[in-house]
């Protein structure tokens, strides 16, 4: 097999030529460029197994150098990396053909690992270009920016594109519906219906009829026909929200529904056939519960078919800031009041809590706390006083670990030393050139 060929491109050199340094030292044939528009020029001359291009650049972004190789070089694998994640551009990275979208600082085993990816993928690519896939309609941001949260970007948008049953795990409070509804409105079914059920809030007879449905006379006060949900989720989407509360009764019934796509109303004899694709929530540990026989293992692994694991705000509070900010905007559009930031002890407030509600917990907070507030800043006197004598359960202030270029730079100044400050042996030693090491000596290191 030929040595697989990569485009690097990044507005930054000395990222570039240190990116271009260590694949070269992996066995690959590299090149790069620091201009989007050049790098599309270079697609066009030659074939490129991997792209790997920043996603800010000046004139020609990223995400243009990945819509041009999408379109004109379909068999390269694009990958996109930027310094600012978040989930539309993570969506727009992957809907428009993206292999991976990494965020800096990334480590460089990490970079490795996708490029070794990339290569063995390309071993069974096909050459020929396949049927273009139409722009994702509008969507309202998610906010999170954390690597937890890009993971799960990724996840729903290609999940988006599929009709398989997802199952969304996670604590009450982390935002499991508003996952589903991304997952429905970036995907084929977008103009269509939306239902969602409960499980939680019907009793088991009451349950069956609103999923199902009934015909008239089925059951006392069945005065009319009725259609279930199911029926009018039908073409689009079914959102089950606390699927592990789901008696067990309904579940075969459900599992059914899953395997042959028909339903049956209470009291009538013939099926009618639906095209519905499942979407399931739960707070529960289902596997626990299919070992405690309380949940069906065959309508378990039916809905295991993509998983999609919430984390708790308590393991991602970098994202905390982000979320303060959107629901403060959210809360002052909604009451009128005349507050226009939130002071840096009240900041510090909210992000050393450890939120045991999750995201829904905060957003109450700071709604709360603009209803109350008499203030044009929201103070630590606007927070409630719960908030303020809890942290973070298990640790203490966490230290701020340093980025790959300060870990860098630190190395190149202890090998200086060692070399008494000749920069031809410590670019030995670094095994890079010189012309390397002096622009990263050039380099800020904060």
């Amino acid at each position: 097999m030929a040595i697989p060929k990569i485009l690097v491109v990044d507005d930054d050199m000395v990222a570039a030529e240190l990116l271009s340094e260590v694949l070269v030292r992996e066995g690959y044939d590299v090149k790069i460029t620091t201009d989007g528009r050049e790098a599309v020029r270079l697609g066009e001359k030659e074939f490129f197994d991997i792209v790997i291009t920043d996603l800010k650049m000046p004139d020609f972004s990223g995400l243009e150098v990945l819509k041009a190789f999408t379109l004109a070089s379909p068999s390269s694998v694009v990958i996109v990396i930027t310094a600012f994640g978040s989930f539309d551009t993570a969506m727009d990275a992957i809907k428009n053909g993206a292999y991976d979208y990494m965020v800096k600082p990334f480590r460089i085993d990490e970079i490795k690992s996708k490029v070794r990816r990339c290569v063995e993928q390309q071993k069974v690519l096909s050459r020929s270009s396949g049927e273009e896939v139409p722009p994702p309609p509008p969507f309202k941001t998610i906010i999170g920016s954390s690597p937890m949260m890009l993971e799960i970007y990724k996840t729903v948008a290609r999940a988006s594109s599929s009709d398989a049953p997802v199952l969304i795990t996670g604590e009450s409070g982390t935002g499991k519906e508003l996952i589903a509804r991304a997952i429905q409105e970036n995907g084929p079914r977008s103009l269509m219906p939306y239902v969602v059920v409960n499980c939680a809030t019907f009793p088991e007879n009451l349950l069956e009829s609103e999923l199902f449905g009934h015909v008239k006379g089925a059951f006392t006060n069945a005065l009319t026909d009725k259609r279930g949900l199911f029926e009018e989720a039908d073409g689009g989407t079914c959102f089950m929200d606390e699927i592990g509360d789901m008696p067990i009764s309904l579940q075969v019934k459900l599992l059914r529904v899953l395997q042959t796509s028909e339903i049956r109303r209470i009291g009538d004899t013939a099926s009618r056939t639906i095209n519905v694709r499942f979407i399931a929530a739960t707070n529960k540990a289902l596997d626990e519960l299919v070992a405690a026989k309380e949940f069906r293992e065959d309508l378990y692994y039916r809905l295991h078919v993509v998983t999609i694991n919430l984390p708790p705000l308590r393991a991602h509070l970098e994202d905390v800031p982000l979320l303060v900010e959107h629901f403060f905007r959210k809360a002052v559009s909604k009451t009128k009041k005349d507050v226009r930031c939130i002071s840096k002890e009240a900041m510090e407030v909210l992000t050393s809590y450890h939120w045991p509600g999750n995201i829904r917990q905060l957003e109450n907070t700071i709604e709360r706390a603009i209803a109350l507030t008499s203030n044009r800043a929201l103070m630590v006197s606007d927070i409630p006083l719960e908030l303020m004598h809890r942290g973070r359960p298990d640790e203490g202030e966490l230290k701020s670990l340093p980025t790959l270029m300060e870990v860098k730079l630190d190395y190149i100044e202890k090998v200086l030393r060692e070399t008494g400050g000749n920069q031809v042996k410590a670019a030995e030693i670094l095994g890079v050139d010189r012309k390397t090491l002096y622009r990263l000596l050039k380099k800020p290191k904060y």
